[in-house]
């Protein structure tokens, strides 16, 4: 009886303690939600081409006023979308943005392999136990790339880390055709001032039956400095009147990530990126938010 008693109490113990540790995790995931000044720092730092005229990127920095909107906040699942306030603060543009999705103990994923071509992978329960996948989606809610690791919060510090394949950032993917995969070692960390994106990135070249060459490495460094919400209110204001088009849009995604299958997308169709079409205030209806997407996707 007493060995029964014991057994019990032990369980209720370790379940209290992986809840109590979930509850600190989404407390950080939510902490990178609000107004921020961002500045993005990417630097090539070696290469190991070898062409003796190759050319590393040029160091890049440039600075945003990004709004980090909370949209979904359940058990196991926090998704954030992000919004850039530019231009004229008096009358400011705003661009929608990237989007993080952070799930719990998830077991399907979508692996980025090159070549706007992402396959499906089934992870056991075992490899995703008290892990929290970050699902990173492009600005019109198409994938790019998902990562999953254990948050840790020791010495004041709260830090999430994994790495994964991605493909080329935006700022590299007109200019460059040496590489056609990133992996991404990322590190987000909470901080006093807001939150930090640490980046340790290869640039990779990728062939079928070939073992990956690794080009060149690169490190980022994104600071979110927090400053009051009210510098964000026209972000804020625009995601208000335009959510429910992006809700359409993300149901119709979210269909097809459930296909659990291979993902080959078209770079074009009619001769325009998949933002261009998502982006025009004159798509609105489901019937047509659905054919557009489906017209990107290879069969």
């Amino acid at each position: 009886m007493k060995k029964s008693i014991l057994s019990i109490l032990a369980l209720a113990l370790s379940i209290s303690t992986i809840q109590a540790q979930k509850g600190k995790d989404r407390e950080a995931i939510k902490k990178m939600c609000g107004c921020y000044e961002v500045t993005f720092n990417f630097a090539e730092t070696f290469n190991n081409s070898k062409d003796s005229l190759y050319k590393p990127s040029k160091t890049k920095t440039d600075k945003a006023l990004e709004w980090a909107q909370l949209i979904e906040d359940e058990s196991n699942k926090v998704s954030i979308q992000h919004l850039l306030q530019v231009g004229n603060p008096a009358s400011p543009h705003i661009v929608k943005h990237w989007r993080q999705d952070w799930t719990y103990q998830n077991q399907d994923f979508y692996r980025y392999n090159g070549d706007n071509v992402w396959l499906y992978e089934n992870k056991t329960k075992r490899e995703v136990k008290k892990q929290w996948t970050q699902k990173v989606y492009q600005v019109d809610d198409s994938p790019r790339y998902e990562g999953s690791g254990n948050w840790i919060h020791l010495n004041g510090k709260s830090y999430w880390e994994s790495i994964t394949d991605a493909p080329l950032p935006r700022r590299e993917y007109t200019k460059r055709s040496d590489y056609n995969v990133t992996v991404r070692g990322s590190r987000h960390e909470i901080t006093d001032y807001g939150w930090l994106h640490d980046q340790d990135n290869m640039k990779v070249l990728r062939k079928a039956n070939e073992e990956d060459f690794v080009l060149a490495h690169e490190k980022g460094y994104n600071t979110y400095v927090r400053v009051p919400d009210n510098k964000c209110k026209a972000a804020k204001d625009w995601w208000e009147s335009h959510a429910s088009k992006w809700q359409t849009v993300r149901t119709k995604w979210s269909e097809v990530y459930g296909r659990n299958a291979k993902l080959s997308l078209k770079k074009k169709v009619e001769n325009k990126p998949l933002y261009k079409h998502l982006f025009s205030d004159k798509v609105t209806e489901e019937k047509e938010i659905n054919e557009i997407i489906e017209s990107f996707i290879n069969n």
